[in-house]
């Protein structure tokens, strides 16, 4: 057999096991296998010495990888009226076995996730921290609290703070929490946005601090998948002197839902 055939089925054992899991209820389990085969999905769209593949077979594996991505988003969002359903998610099977020659078109309206660096083991990196926040290590506390300002930066919404991340995991901080922006879509005014500020606890210094912020303008809050841009501190609320947080490509990844009155 093959390297590509042995790499092939390596990615249908694990698609089979993620929705094993998934029909049986262990829906942490589900999770991890899901995210861990986009990865692997991801790093082989994004290889650029890879021959094993076309660009047409790499984009299809790009959006099995949004498809394993919403799936793993709905799993996290009980609430969601935009889930992702196991059923659609199973008819991705056969297109893994026989991604050589898969020629028919997608069976869902998505789009490759977009292209972000996975490190290899060893490689990974700390979004440049200043020597006390290297110090606090895997030790040390995040949050993201969301916050929803006008463009004068007043917040139409009380701050809300999140617990602290459940895990890392190379280059990912995870957080898996749901957050409900207390007020309507529609009744935000224009120019609003909603803000992340990413906070740490600094040992040393004992206080708590924001490392970098992102934020989502109106025309970005849309159902599904979304991977929005860190910016340096201090938080600017009025978006004039955005500063990208570093050069590495590292985002903030959310799944969104909308929900309607009934």
């Amino acid at each position: 057999m093959s390297d590509v055939n042995k790499t092939i089925q390596k990615w249908h054992a694990s698609f089979r096991k993620g929705t094993d899991f998934d029909s049986w209820g262990q829906l942490v389990e589900a999770i991890d296998e899901y995210q861990i085969l986009a990865r692997q999905l991801q790093k082989e769209v994004q290889s650029t010495n890879s021959t094993d593949f076309t660009e047409e077979q790499k984009k299809t594996l790009g959006k099995i990888a949004t498809c394993l991505e919403m799936r793993s988003g709905s799993l996290q969002c009980t609430q969601s009226n935009e889930e992702f359903k196991l059923e659609e998610l199973k008819k991705l099977e056969t297109i893994i076995q026989n991604i050589l020659t898969y020629n028919k078109e997608f069976p869902f309206d998505v789009q490759p996730v977009p292209s972000r660096k996975i490190l290899a083991p060893g490689e990974e990196e700390n979004l440049e921290l200043e020597e006390e926040d290297a110090a606090a290590g895997a030790g040390s506390t995040e949050a993201f609290p969301p916050r929803a300002p006008d463009l004068n930066g007043i917040d139409l919404n009380p701050v809300q703070d999140t617990p602290v991340a459940t895990r890392k995991e190379d280059t990912y901080i995870h957080f898996s929490v749901d957050v409900e922006i207390q007020r309507h879509v529609e009744k935000l005014p224009k120019g609003a946005a909603i803000f992340f500020e990413f906070k740490h606890y600094k040992p040393k210094k004992r206080f708590t601090s924001t490392k970098c912020f992102a934020f989502m303008e109106m025309d970005e809050i849309k159902p599904g998948p979304i991977v929005i841009e860190l910016y340096k501190k201090p938080t600017d609320f009025k978006r004039k002197k955005l500063q990208l947080l570093t050069k590495k490509q590292l985002y903030l990844h959310l799944h969104q839902t909308l929900h309607k009155d009934s």
